[in-house]
């Protein structure tokens, strides 16, 4: 069984390892950057975290680790800059990520991106791939009250592409973001982040596949 685009009139991406291989730099700057301030944390330890907004992580970590002498906030902007200079070194579109674009846009469907991370990191990583122009509307969940796994996110994607949520395709990686998608009514297909550890609950999403390659393969 595959997404039928017949029946499909946006594709929306979620951008954190399914536009770009960013999980592992998430990782990097926020080790980094803990570190700093004296945590102990590992990367291991990040896998709880996966998939919510950085200020929510922050504040997770912030609050388990009882940190007394750095605001939250500090914390989150030194992120953010390490993830900026990370991107720009580092930036790299996962396999088949421009092939399913082109292929979408010869379709005549919408595109658009949900995404967790922040608007500048949203133009750093569009800008660095030069896929900026393929998207019809992004939108980043700092904007939302509450980031995924609330559908918010998404469903102010499909009201600002004009499309009814029902005839969304999302394309997610992590089990927060299948959520998000799936509680706004949409399909969802999921190609697991490669960093992440293997998750049963991932079989939520409507399909699966292990790459973006293999669902544009399943389309042609």
């Amino acid at each position: 069984m595959k997404p039928n685009l017949e029946e499909i009139e946006a594709v929306i991406f979620d951008m954190d390892g399914v536009l770009i291989d960013s999980e592992p730099l998430w990782k990097i700057a926020m080790h980094e950057v803990f570190a700093s301030i004296g945590s102990r944390l590992t990367k291991k330890d990040f896998q709880k975290t996966v998939g919510l907004r950085i200020d929510e992580v922050v504040h997770f970590w912030h609050h388990h680790e009882n940190w007394q002498h750095i605001s939250p906030k500090k914390i989150e902007q030194n992120i953010i800059n390490k993830m900026v200079e990370l991107i720009t070194q580092n930036a790299q579109p996962l396999i088949g990520v421009k092939e399913t674009l082109v292929y979408l846009k010869k379709q005549n469907k919408k595109i658009g991106l949900a995404t967790s991370s922040y608007r500048i990191l949203i133009d750093t990583v569009l800008k660095e791939l030069e896929i900026a122009h393929f998207f019809d509307c992004t939108h980043t969940a700092e904007a939302e009250e509450l980031g995924k796994p609330h559908p918010a996110v998404y469903l102010t994607v499909a009201k600002n592409l004009a499309v009814s949520p029902l005839k969304c395709l999302v394309i997610e990686d992590s089990l927060n973001g299948i959520i998000s998608a799936k509680a706004a009514r949409m399909k969802v297909v999921c190609i697991p982040e490669k960093t992440h550890l293997p998750d049963s609950r991932l079989s939520l999403a409507d399909f699966q596949y292990p790459t973006m390659k293999d669902l544009l393969m399943s389309w042609d």
